[in-house]
């Protein structure tokens, strides 16, 4: 079982840059990857982190702009060529089905991958598995777009003192009624995590941001260029980080920015006036952790 965490495969807005590729995000979870919004290069990408094709279990893209969905052809094409033993679910805007069968057949190849298309046709939940639930709620974008939202069902955590001392073990632990499960363990509250790109600020965003563990998510301007966020459907780092403080967010990722800006830590500052929880600036190539599971106490 693998760590939760994010593999950040690039951070560029429409453009590379020569230190950003185009966007591009593998989440991690458990014996899951998401492959989040596969720009151009992100073969290649996947190939500097140390990560495998065969390592991607579903592919999630927010909308058919280019810097989201140009290396899906290069992935499902990796993927048959390493004989991927699983199947591959896709998730995409499902206005955009001719797009999507545009890159997954862009060339010819020798096609083995097992991939199985679930266009998202509106908000709700897109798929549910042991890693828990995965939802999508609509975008403020400039075509149709979706951001997306992991979420584990709650659970509980046995105590192995508690449990010694009422001499259970093995099976029986299985077969707990409430009261006794009660005094054996304590709840377990389950991870969240938030996938939002290219949005203004809309009811989508917060629903999918709300309590979330870890959130990723477009900060493509700084506020002195709201303007310019507003007229092309994307957000600032002010208004991310305004976003993350309201919906309890317990580490803020900023991403997808704008060529314009050489300075990351412009992006930080911006969003530290706001936000006082844990703010990554995404580059290229990182890995951030999921937060560790938040107390019972805490909620």
């Amino acid at each position: 079982m693998s760590p939760r965490e994010l593999v950040v495969l690039g951070t560029a807005s429409q453009v590379p840059t020569r230190t950003r590729n185009h966007n591009g995000y593998l989440l991690r979870w458990d014996d899951e990857g998401f492959l989040f919004d596969p720009g151009d290069g992100a073969q290649r990408q996947l190939l500097l982190a140390g990560v495998a094709a065969r390592d991607v279990t579903r592919i999630c893209l927010t909308h058919f702009h280019g810097d989201h969905c140009l290396g899906v052809p290069g992935v499902v094409q990796r993927l048959s060529l390493d004989r991927a033993p699983h199947p591959v679910h896709a998730h995409y805007p499902a206005s955009g089905a001719h797009f999507f069968a545009r890159l997954r057949h862009a060339s010819s190849f020798y096609d083995t991958v097992d991939l199985r298309e679930a266009p998202v046709t509106g908000p709700g939940p897109v798929a549910a598995g042991p890693f828990g639930v995965l939802e999508a709620r609509r975008l403020d974008h400039s075509l149709e777009t979706y951001g997306y939202r992991l979420v584990e069902p709650d659970g509980r955590r046995m105590i192995p003192e508690r449990l010694a001392a009422r001499g259970i073990h093995g099976p029986a632990i299985r077969e707990l009624t409430p009261p006794l499960l009660d005094e054996v363990s304590v709840p377990r509250p389950g991870q969240r995590f938030a996938f939002v790109m290219d949005t203004r600020l809309c009811d989508g965003v917060f629903e999918l941001a709300d309590g979330a563990d870890l959130l990723v998510i477009e900060s493509t301007y700084l506020h002195v260029d709201e303007r310019l966020a507003v007229e092309h459907g994307h957000l600032t780092a002010a208004q991310a980080a305004r976003v993350a403080a309201e919906c309890g967010v317990r580490k803020l990722v900023l991403t997808h920015f704008s060529q314009r800006y050489s300075d990351p830590g412009l992006f930080y500052a911006e969003a530290a006036e706001v936000f006082s929880g844990e703010i990554v600036v995404a580059a290229d190539l990182d890995r951030i952790a999921v937060p560790k599971r938040r107390s019972a106490e805490a909620g």
